[in-house]
């Protein structure tokens, strides 16, 4: 005999399905963050490499591991991307009928033989 399980669909965003103030600028906050440590990641680089390049110490470093992104504010993270050799485009879109959401997205490269 199989039990049902209970659950309860998701928003999208996590933050704001715990109730969290500021819901949606944690969410953003997290997917920034994410895409920072990303990058330390495939680029292989230390933590003592990656505060030189971010102009931080390392233990910051280590609190960017962790997920700890809440500790930033958005710009601090936007400054990291750029430090990282990465562009940030924001754009504006009017929508209709609806309130606007927020996105991040992230650009493949393609090579191209």
């Amino acid at each position: 005999m199989s039990k049902k399980i209970k659950f309860e669909e998701s928003s999208g965003n996590v933050f704001e399905d715990l109730n969290l103030p500021n819901a949606e600028e944690l969410l953003l906050k997290a997917q920034l963050g994410y895409e920072v440590f990303q990058i330390i990641e495939a680029r292989k680089l230390t933590q003592v490499e990656a505060a030189k390049i971010l102009g931080v110490k390392q233990p910051e470093i280590s609190r960017l591991k962790n997920g700890k992104f809440n500790h930033y504010s958005v710009e601090r993270l936007l400054t990291f991307l750029t430090r990282l050799n990465h562009d940030i485009e924001i754009r504006i879109v009017s929508v209709e009928n609806k309130i606007g959401e927020q996105w991040i997205m992230k650009e493949e490269l393609i090579a191209v033989n």
